[in-house]
């Protein structure tokens, strides 16, 4: 490559690099990086970052997927980017990193599907490692001109939702929380959880001013995750999770007897100071100790949501705004088995009505006839 000075420090034992490029504007640059084990590293990366800036298809799909990642790094909520990271890095890299991201074929797909699949994941698993792997080829499709997508063409694998969605209703619910009695912090996280349908992040994020009593209401304006031992707020998953949920009687005042015994607190400090892997720690111990059916931290959203649906018959919409949903279709495609109910108590309440125009009319005949 012309214009590469590739140099080794003999003092610390690593090889560095020089050379320019013309980034996207064309404007004339010098690069320097250092900390390669060898002199054919150097260069491959070097020749690798050229490719990268000319914005041409000819690089390997480590080198693109740095560049999709870099970009997706200022889009993304953190926790999200650190979900593709894991997943890419194990799952796809190993297998494509090192081919040139416009000569993978529809045929590399399928094989590559084949591996995954024989290693016994979930089919939603499956599912979600195929949508990371068409997204960057997405993302080439879109912005770098690659001309179609080859996990398009492979078809996909896995299925977007689970066979049987779990959750617990009411009675199984407050059989359980009896048994997590002995740890308030528990206790009345998991009341909200089940009462509200928050999801985990939006409560861990709760602080004393997101509280209104005499309001009744809980304020979701973030989330919370830890990430490498970092605590991090971020924005709710969605734009409309930002919201204001009104709260039963019950739930305000165990809510006030909890926040009561937390002495000294300010207003924006947490109200639950646990994680989420303390949560699933418990949540697995309430089970053990109560024998009700094992279910997943976030299942107990679920169980609001069939909690709203099938013994209140709560609509899409007050559902949707209720959890935070983006969309009413995704409060319809999560809930659809739970509306049949609602469909057919819909039919009958027509059938009322026929029956009902039926009756007045006869009434009116009747009269007539008198």
């Amino acid at each position: 490559m012309a214009g590469l000075t590739v140099t080794k420090n003999e003092e610390r034992g690593y090889w560095e690099v020089f050379f320019y490029y013309k980034d996207y504007t064309g404007k004339r640059k010098q690069k320097h990086k250092r900390g390669f084990r060898t002199r054919k590293e150097a260069v491959s990366w070097a020749e690798q970052f050229i490719v990268q800036q000319s914005h041409n298809l000819d690089m390997t799909f480590q080198a693109f997927w740095e560049l999709y990642r870099n970009d997706m790094s200022q889009r993304l909520r953190e926790n999200t980017v650190r979900s593709k990271d894991y997943i890419v890095e194990l799952k796809i890299l190993p297998y494509f990193g090192q081919k040139k991201i416009a000569e993978i074929t529809a045929a590399d797909i399928r094989q590559w599907q084949n591996s995954i699949m024989k290693q016994g994941y979930a089919p939603t698993y499956l599912k979600t490692i195929h949508n990371q792997l068409s997204a960057i080829f997405n993302y080439a499709v879109r912005y770098y001109d690659l001309p179609r997508n080859p996990c398009t063409q492979a078809g996909s694998m896995g299925k977007g939702k689970a066979e049987e969605m779990k959750f617990w209703t009411q009675e199984e619910f407050e059989i359980f929380i009896e048994y997590v009695k002995d740890k308030p912090v528990s206790y009345y996280a998991f009341l909200t959880m089940y009462w509200t349908g928050v999801r985990v992040g939006e409560l861990l994020a709760l602080t004393l001013s997101d509280f209104n009593a005499e309001e009744k209401t809980l304020s979701i304006m973030k989330s919370f995750q830890r990430i490498n031992g970092r605590d991090v707020i971020t924005e709710p998953k969605t734009a409309k999770g930002k919201r204001v949920i009104t709260l039963p009687d019950f739930l305000v005042m165990e809510l006030e007897e909890y926040t009561g015994k937390l002495y000294g607190m300010m207003a924006n400090d947490r109200l639950f100071m646990v994680t989420k892997s303390y949560l699933e720690k418990e949540m697995v111990r309430g089970v053990k100790l109560s024998g009700v059916k094992k279910i997943r931290l976030h299942d107990l959203r679920h169980s609001h949501a069939s909690l709203l649906i099938s013994k209140l018959g709560a609509q899409p919409n007050l559902v949707a705004d209720r959890l935070g949903h983006e969309k009413i279709q995704t409060t319809l495609s999560t809930y659809s088995h739970l509306y049949p109910n609602q469909s057919r108590n819909l039919a009958e309440q027509l059938n009322g009505l026929i029956e009902e125009s039926d009756n007045e009319e006869g009434e009116e005949d009747n009269a007539g006839k008198a």
